[in-house]
């Protein structure tokens, strides 16, 4: 089975003035790889809530982080010829992408789609439980963008079995 090279994209929050932290993959061979991001200067928004969820400090991003340029050509030479990648909260990461990519001054060489669009029937009315099913199994520490995107990943391929795909 051929795996879908996932993108998982970790937040200084939601809503307005958010944006990404940490972008993290899974690539179709299942290995995985993920980059903290160095906020803009003109990125202030910051929600402890998030910072709870995910453990990421601003100050961690600031000795830590990728400038966006870097990120946003890492993932043009990781993804140009994989051409798409699938994300479970495409709403919030495409909005983050898109921003990523304008303060870099770039142009993304690859499509981010709804992981929603792979799914069959059959997968999403066991995906809940089968997900659940791989964080216990693997001790997958959530909320942190490269193990979200393989635990995606896993649980797409489970389903995918189980539903006889």
């Amino acid at each position: 089975m051929t795996l879908p090279t996932l993108l998982d994209i970790e937040a200084s929050g939601f809503g307005r003035g958010s944006y990404p932290i940490e972008i993290g993959l899974a690539r179709a061979d299942g290995s995985t790889c993920a980059f903290l991001i160095q906020p803009q200067a003109d990125w202030t928004h910051w929600d402890p809530k998030a910072e709870l969820l995910h453990g990421i400090s601003r100050g961690r991003l600031a000795r830590e982080g990728y400038p966006v340029g870097e990120v946003a050509r890492w993932l043009n030479d990781e993804l140009a010829e994989v051409g798409v990648a699938y994300s479970d909260s495409w709403g919030y990461d495409n909005t983050w992408l898109s921003l990523l990519f304008h303060h870099a001054g770039m142009l993304p060489a690859f499509r981010l789609e709804a992981l929603r669009r792979l799914l069959s029937e059959a997968q999403l009315a066991c995906w809940s439980a089968t997900k659940e099913a791989l964080i216990r199994e693997r001790g997958i520490h959530r909320h942190r963008a490269g193990e979200d995107a393989l635990l995606l990943q896993l649980t797409y391929a489970r389903t995918r079995e189980a539903s006889g795909g």
